[in-house]
């Protein structure tokens, strides 16, 4: 296995804590998610990451995972991939979110997202809980100002559509000088420059899932001239994108397993080839490479596949070479 430094692009990798839930397959167990934890560790990658969701794709709930990730690594970040902010309360959000940086000593790291209501079940998990669907972009910046103020040295005062908060303090507080990063979802093809804005104005950086490359260079340039407007410095934020790949030297076994893969995990395959690639490691490198010319400095993988730690064995010794 290759142990690397990655000083020009970090690194990371998606567990699987929805496969290990999937009905009717024997896939990943807890011992793989944690194997796969101490893998990415040894390798010297950035970053391990999870995904959210509650009753629309049952998953290992996040910000516990990454507890129990945190315990048992030392320098590895830890991500969110992404949260779904405006499912939770700000003031239990903050207390949990202030628990993983102090048990991780400071590599917590939130990508956060508005969350979508695509098909029926994901429009039920708003309504289970009782939260109106047109109104969870509003929710979602609410919480997420809250949830920033409380994890920083500040009491929570706050008005506004969802949330009043009277000088309401919130322990453990961030256990580094500067708040808990907050990575917001993004994304060029969706064509709504409310996102833009928003990332600009609230994150300390961004994540898109669903874009080309092309695209997600246009959204790198939409970001900084939004984030330039706002005052703020455009070379402090982080870049990421999330990629689902497949790798295999048979293009079309890797993309049936990959697409048996998403109709598992999602109901569906909402973005076609947007996903991917699926294939070959010299393929999967290209494809990396050019997001980070595109600007992104954080690559997240996402193994679309039912053997994950074999994955991510041929990722670190068929594809990190070639970065």
């Amino acid at each position: 296995m290759n142990n690397i430094n990655n000083n020009k692009l970090k690194l990371g990798i998606l567990l699987p804590t929805r496969e290990i839930l999937l009905p009717g397959h024997v896939g990943p167990s807890i011992e793989t998610i944690f194997s796969m934890a101490d893998i990415v560790e040894n390798a010297g990658l950035d970053s391990i990451w999870v995904g959210d969701s509650l009753t629309a794709k049952p998953r290992l709930e996040p910000l516990t995972m990454l507890a129990a990730i945190a315990a048992r690594t030392k320098k590895v970040r830890l991500g969110t991939a992404v949260l779904l902010a405006a499912l939770r309360n700000p003031l239990a959000l903050a207390q949990a979110v202030g628990t993983l940086d102090i048990i991780s000593q400071g590599r917590a790291i939130l990508g956060a997202g508005v969350g979508g209501a695509f098909n029926k079940a994901q429009r039920q998990e708003w309504v289970n809980l009782g939260i109106e669907i047109s109104t969870r972009a509003k929710r979602f910046e609410e919480v997420l100002q809250i949830t920033k103020s409380l994890i920083a040295d500040n009491k929570g005062k706050y008005s506004g559509s969802h949330f009043h908060l009277d000088n309401v303090t919130i322990l453990p507080k961030s256990s580094r000088s500067s708040e808990t990063p907050i990575l917001i979802a993004c994304h060029w093809n969706t064509g709504k420059d409310i996102q833009f804005r928003r990332a600009a104005r609230l994150g300390d950086g961004f994540i898109s899932i669903s874009d080309y490359p092309q695209e997600y260079g246009l959204l790198c340039r939409k970001v900084k001239e939004y984030t330039e407007q706002y005052g703020r410095n455009y070379e402090n934020m982080e870049s990421a994108f999330y990629m689902t790949i497949n790798i295999a030297y048979d293009e079309r076994k890797a993309t049936e397993e990959a697409n048996h893969f998403l109709h598992q995990y999602y109901g569906g395959n909402y973005w076609g080839d947007r996903w991917g690639p699926y294939g070959s490691p010299a393929r999967i490198a290209e494809r990396i490479c050019q997001y980070r010319e595109a600007g992104a400095d954080t690559i997240i993988i996402r193994f679309a596949s039912f053997k994950q730690e074999h994955q991510l064995e041929m990722l670190l010794n068929t594809i990190v070479p070639l970065l």
